[in-house]
């Protein structure tokens, strides 16, 4: 066994974090061969149930779990660790303004940003999960400049998991055979689901699915707005789902990617790739190459539909940028 890795869980009394925590102790986070110590960060009035949350990690006998920190304390919470999941957030609620919501945000990413720079273990890599997860990773990122730019991740993965599921299903063919599937930017509606370059059992999407009237309508809208309706249907947002995709995006960035397919997850642009302006947290489709090192992968090609979705996202995530500029933030 190893010296146990440091995951910190924001949030994680929450939805989201009660059915992360189990996956990350089991060892399908960091794999079946590193034991972890959990630090978890909770609001004080959340503290309660958080410690019930611990009774039953305790009560799993979890063999790789090592220690449980909770904590309400940011300095505390990210103290050594090496894998921040920034999963805590405000969602943005009725007669909510967006500045309002980048506001409150704000108050809480961005004195996250700088407790990560000031506390987290020198390999630190954090993956922002609480929405609007792109300008919220934005904040901390921008708050946090003595950690390197490719450190930093916002989740889309869970939108490439939605997307490969609508085609597998229209094809009728398992999850496994869609490959290549990318995201493009922000994890909103504006996000362009990629399927233009995606492929089933090899053969692009289009010459499978060969109804273009349904990838560029519902397949679309689907992924765009499932969130939506998976709080209209359970009356509550994604939880098990969302836990599952930043297992996924973690393992995702952590493994080599087959050379055949890609991982999608937003990333911070050097303004190199694709002519997206530098500096925003934009969903790319990367390839790790299993040594903690990533790329945004090559050779995608954008048509004017394309171009069209993307330049949508991208000036969704320049007005944020703006607006959190304005508002002091970064």
């Amino acid at each position: 066994m190893t010296t146990p890795v440091h995951v910190t869980v924001t949030g994680a009394a929450g939805q989201i974090g009660y059915q992360l925590l189990f996956r990350i102790a089991s060892g399908q986070l960091l794999g079946p061969n590193t034991p972890v110590v959990l630090r978890l960060l909770e609001i004080e009035a959340a503290m309660p149930a958080l410690e019930g949350v611990v009774m039953e990690l305790d009560d799993c006998a979890f063999p790789l779990l090592a220690d449980v920190e909770l904590t309400s304390d940011l300095n505390h919470a990210f103290t050594d660790t090496s894998w921040a999941l920034l999963v805590g957030s405000v969602p943005r609620k009725a007669g909510m303004e967006r500045s309002d919501l980048l506001t409150i945000n704000g108050g809480i990413f961005k004195p996250q940003g700088q407790a990560i720079a000031a506390n987290a273990a020198s390999d630190v890599r954090v993956l922002v999960v609480g929405n609007p997860c792109n300008t919220n990773c934005l904040i901390a990122r921008s708050n946090a400049p003595e950690i390197p730019a490719d450190r930093w991740f916002a989740m889309t993965r869970l939108d490439q998991n939605r997307a490969e599921t609508q085609i597998a299903k229209k094809v009728g063919t398992g999850v496994s055979s869609v490959r290549n599937l990318a995201i493009w930017g922000n994890h909103s509606t504006t996000q362009f689901p990629d399927f233009f370059n995606a492929t089933v059992e090899g053969k692009p999407v289009e010459a499978v699915v060969d109804e273009q009237a349904w990838l560029e309508g519902d397949f679309l809208t689907t992924v765009q707005k499932r969130g939506a309706a998976v709080i209209a249907a359970r009356g509550a947002s994604s939880a098990a789902s969302a836990a599952n995709a930043a297992i996924d995006t973690v393992v995702g960035l952590t493994t080599p990617t087959p050379y055949d397919d890609c991982v999608s997850v937003a990333v911070t642009s050097d303004g190199n790739h694709y002519a997206i302006p530098a500096g925003l947290t934009f969903g790319f489709p990367v390839q790790a190459d299993g040594n903690g090192s990533w790329k945004v992968k090559e050779g995608f090609v954008l048509g004017d539909f394309a171009k069209e979705k993307i330049k949508i996202t991208t000036e969704e995530l320049l007005g944020e940028r703006d607006e959190v500029a304005g508002l002091g933030l970064i």
